[in-house]
């Protein structure tokens, strides 16, 4: 994916403040409109700057902008890391220039997730009207759904100082965390969004849970797998063993003639909920390394001893 400067279509600085972004977009809008601009590329050059515009003029979409761009380097490819998003606080907005076809790739992959929210706007009556609803993604810990948990999560709001540039500033909440709470699902913060107007009430800070990357599992839905190395005479023998889960160790039993690959599935250790997930044990057959004569000797009876030819069915010697 092509990585959009949106400050250089735009012709500002990256430190523009938000008033010089608004009057650079009026000018550039005026001389590239389709209608107006006799330009061969007037209509793509417009696109472009009404999607420039619409992530610089939003305070928030240009401080996690300006973050992701910071991990850019000219003349590589672009690849967003993965939760590029998560700890940055949004209030919603979506899109306001058109659908999402008026958009490149870019936009949509970064921001056409990241900002589709719209918070709740209550109702007016007499200036009182409810706060706007805030969202972000954060990431917690794979155990933590398993056993519940009491976090301090920290997060990023994007705010325009005085003098209109765009900064951030951090808060930080103590989140109580369900058990069995999956990936996706929100937590919901009452009266941790915008305040409200006269006497309406605060909005609501909805938190996206997403578990952060495992070295042991991984999880598909509510199931959760772990990759369990064993030697090659446990694989072929069986054996019984102590396997690690989120929830702690369990006693395993591996069946004799276990192949790479194997899975072991045990019911309800998975996510826990009304209908909890599973855990699969998948056999890794994980060889001992010829590093010693004693080892390279072993391996060498085999050879000789054994009526072993693992391409055998493959029909090549």
């Amino acid at each position: 994916m092509d990585y959009k400067d949106y400050y250089r279509i735009m012709g500002v600085e990256r430190d523009a403040t938000q008033d010089e972004i608004k009057r650079a977009y009026r000018k550039l809008a005026r001389k590239y409109h389709p209608d107006v601009s006799n330009a061969d590329d007037a209509e793509t050059r417009f696109k472009e700057l009404g999607e420039a515009y619409e992530v610089l003029k939003d305070p928030e979409k240009r401080a996690a902008y300006d973050q992701l761009g910071s991990q850019w380097k000219d003349g590589q490819d672009f690849r967003p890391p993965p939760d590029w998003d998560a700890g940055f606080e949004f209030s919603g907005g979506g899109y306001t220039q058109g659908d999402a076809g008026a958009y490149s790739d870019f936009f949509e992959d970064l921001f056409g997730r990241a900002t589709g929210h719209q918070g709740a706007a209550g109702g007016r009556h007499a200036f009182h009207m409810q706060g706007e609803d805030h969202h972000a993604k954060v990431l917690i810990d794979i155990e933590d759904s398993y056993q519940g948990a009491s976090r301090s999560i920290s997060l990023r709001t994007p705010e325009v100082t005085a003098d209109g540039h765009v900064t951030t500033h951090d808060r930080t909440l103590n989140v109580r965390i369900p058990k069995g709470i999956r990936p996706g699902q929100q937590i919901r913060l009452a009266g941790q969004g915008s305040p409200g107007m006269g006497q309406g009430k605060a909005g609501d800070l909805y938190l996206e849970v997403e578990f952060r990357d495992h070295p042991l599992y991984h999880v598909d839905g509510a199931d959760v797998y772990l990759d369990l190395p064993v030697a090659p005479w446990e694989a072929a023998l069986g054996a019984s063993i102590n396997a690690p889960t989120p929830a702690g160790k369990v006693g395993l039993k591996i069946p004799a003639g276990s192949n790479q690959g194997s899975k072991l599935r045990l019911k309800g250790r998975g996510l826990p909920g009304k209908t909890p997930g599973d855990l699969y044990v998948v056999v890794q057959v994980t060889l001992p390394p010829a590093d010693s004569e004693t080892a390279r000797s072993l391996y060498r009876q085999m050879q000789s001893e054994l009526d072993f030819n693992p391409r055998r069915t493959m029909e090549v010697s």
